[in-house]
């Protein structure tokens, strides 16, 4: 279920209000184009300026669209243990299939902290749980022994990874239990993640290359190698556009150009400037998406 090409869903805004038209366009577009699975209310869908009526809300939505048609793990993680656990049961209840917890931000917990963070909200909640290591944004990096430890938790499955270090996600890998999935959490590495024994990716990419996303980890599973690194080199040049900005700077702008959502962020994200717009836009035209 929690394999190949999961899209980092964002979360389009319409005068200050969930646009929830385009956001059922949005799935649509994922589910034609062959993804594995959305997450909504992650980084890239703005989690950390929704309220809670909205982080909810958008939740249900995406499991509404999605029909059972694909899975939907809901970005429910917050720096405080309480939080996640409300947002998480509230998940769970609406249908999820899965959630990502983030590691808890700014507070810069402990590896003990951290571990038993995880601990309180899986023994609160019966749903699959995947970790999120990010530490470029968070200030704190899960360590392999950490993740090992949390793997022998039944309901914590697996982990997005996106330090990007190989040697990390190798790490994991030989430490944690055998059936623990690794996914990538960083569009650049997905495919040097899997071949090391990773099972996908989470990416910000595939919401505007879904199909070449999906395809590329197709092919790999298959063992079409040489159309996987074919892939992994088309795609480069609109994953560096993807990250000319924070993210979901870059990602939302791209998918108003494509006509997919209004260009409207919450702040303190604010939109391009002039000069990476000007490349975001060559990227996409170069790529064949406008």
């Amino acid at each position: 279920m929690l394999h190949g090409s999961i899209t980092a869903l964002v979360t389009p805004f319409k005068n200050g209000k969930v646009d929830e038209k385009a956001l059922k366009g949005l799935i649509e577009f994922q589910i034609k184009s062959g993804i594995d699975a959305i997450v909504p209310c992650g980084t890239t869908g703005e989690s950390a300026t929704l309220s809670y009526e909205e982080h909810e809300r958008v939740v249900e939505l995406a499991i509404e669209f999605a029909g059972k048609k694909i899975p939907v793990i809901a970005g429910t993680g917050s720096n405080s243990t309480k939080e996640t656990i409300m947002l998480t049961e509230h998940a769970k209840k609406a249908g999820a299939d899965a959630v990502l917890l983030i590691t808890p931000y700014y507070n810069k917990p402990t590896q003990e902290g951290l571990y038993q963070h995880y601990k309180a909200v899986a023994e609160a909640v019966d749903i699959p749980m995947i970790l999120y290591n990010v530490p470029g944004r968070t200030g704190v990096n899960m360590l392999p022994e950490t993740v090992a430890r949390l793997s022998e938790i039944k309901n914590i499955v697996g982990i997005k990874e996106a330090t990007g270090s190989l040697q990390q996600v190798s790490d994991t890998i030989e430490m944690a239990r055998k059936d623990f999935i690794i996914l990538s959490g960083d569009d650049f590495t997905t495919l040097p993640l899997l071949s090391v024994g990773g099972h996908g990716v989470i990416s910000v990419t595939s919401n505007v290359a879904p199909k070449d996303v999906s395809q590329m980890c197709d092919a790999f599973f298959a063992g079409d190698i040489v159309e996987a690194k074919r892939l992994h080199y088309k795609l480069q040049p609109l994953h560096r556009a993807m990250f000319v900005e924070t993210n979901p700077i870059p990602v939302k702008t791209a998918l108003a150009i494509m006509g997919k959502v209004e260009e409207e962020f919450r702040l303190p994200l604010v939109k391009m400037g002039d000069a990476n717009r000007k490349k975001l836009q060559k990227a996409l035209s170069d790529y064949g998406v406008i």
